[in-house]
Parts: structure tokens; C-alpha cells; sequence
């Protein structure tokens, strides 16, 4: 009976598989069925080093979240920012386009539209599709918000009820308790 280490983990066992390869590599039987599900079992590849790479070497490495748990006020805020962020950016596109505006006025745009970015990935979501779907909600009250202050034209019934609507929305996609 042969007794050889284990190239994975450094105990002898007699029950070892060799690989025939440049030089022969040893190793348990733990070890290939550990790899029977990865690649259809087929033989480790090698680091640069020579030594076997370990099939947890393929897995994604631990996240790196913040664990910050965000009040309401504080979603809003971002939210808030990230929305007039985004008017001020694309406001800049709009005068320059339709408004026959210095191209000068488009590098404000384009920094606040980067601002914009920036704040909505402080959203406290798991998933940014549901960050940005909650935050469509708050876009479109304060795009109404935007209407009436420097548009100087004030929201109807209908745009009032809308944005509700919206608010509301987002605010069940938002705080909707999840199960893990």
C-alpha cells in the first residue's frame, strides 16, 4: 500500500490518486471530490508557483459591502441629491440643445451627471435594479419639483396624484420587509 502526501492538504494517506504530470502530483481522495463537481473533475490547474490551486480558489472573493443600515431620512437625502443631480445634468444637455447654449455649460452637465451616478450607489439596496426602481419614484416628484420652482409652472391635480403614486411606490420597493 502507497503512502503519499497530499499536495492540498500535507497528509499522508494511503488512499492517494496520482496525476501524471511534469513532475507526478499526488492527491487525496477528499481533495478530487471536492473537484468532482467543478470542471467534470478533471485535474487541478496549477498556480504559478507549481502548487494546486484549491477549488475554493474559484469561488468570488467575500463582498465587500458596507453593512451601513440607512434610516429613512437619510435614503431620501441621497435620493433627493442623486434627482437633482440628475435634472441639473441633463438640464445643462437640454439648454445647450434646444436653447442654443455655450457647449461650455455641457462640463457642469457632465460633472453633475457623474455626481448623479455617484449618489445612487450609496442607495441601501442589495440589488441595484430595485435601488434605481425606488429611486425612479423620487425623480419623478422632485422633476415636478423642478417644473414649479424654475419652470414657473405649477403641477396639477394630476401631476400631484402621479407623484404620490410614485412616492408610494417606491417607498413599498424600498422598506418592503424581505426574507434573506
Amino acid at each position: 500500500m502507497r503512502v503519499c502526501p497530499c499536495l492540498d492538504c500535507g497528509q499522508a494517506t494511503s488512499s492517494c490518486a496520482v496525476v501524471q504530470r511534469t513532475p507526478p502530483f499526488t492527491f487525496c481522495n477528499d481533495f478530487w471530490a471536492s473537484w468532482s463537481t467543478i470542471d467534470g473533475g478533471h485535474y487541478p490547474p496549477l498556480s504559478p508557483r507549481g502548487r494546486a490551486v484549491r477549488p475554493d480558489a474559484y469561488r468570488s472573493p467575500p463582498s465587500r459591502k458596507r453593512s451601513v443600515v440607512m434610516t429613512a431620512p437619510a435614503t431620501l437625502a441621497i435620493y433627493a441629491g442623486a434627482a437633482l443631480a440628475e435634472i441639473l445634468g441633463c438640464f445643462a444637455v437640454r439648454a445647450w440643445m434646444r436653447q442654443g447654449a455655450s457647449p461650455l455649460r455641457l462640463l457642469p452637465g457632465l460633472v453633475s451627471l457623474a455626481v448623479f451616478a455617484w449618489l445612487l450607489t450609496l442607495a441601501p439596496s442589495d440589488f441595484a435594479g430595485r435601488a434605481y426602481a425606488a429611486y425612479g419614484g423620487v425623480y419623478i416628484a422632485a422633476s415636478l419639483l423642478w417644473l414649479w420652482l424654475v419652470e414657473k409652472q405649477r403641477p396639477d391635480t394630476w401631476d400631484m396624484s402621479g407623484a404620490m403614486l410614485c412616492l408610494l411606490g417606491a417607498a413599498l420597493i424600498l422598506f418592503a420587509p424581505r426574507s434573506a
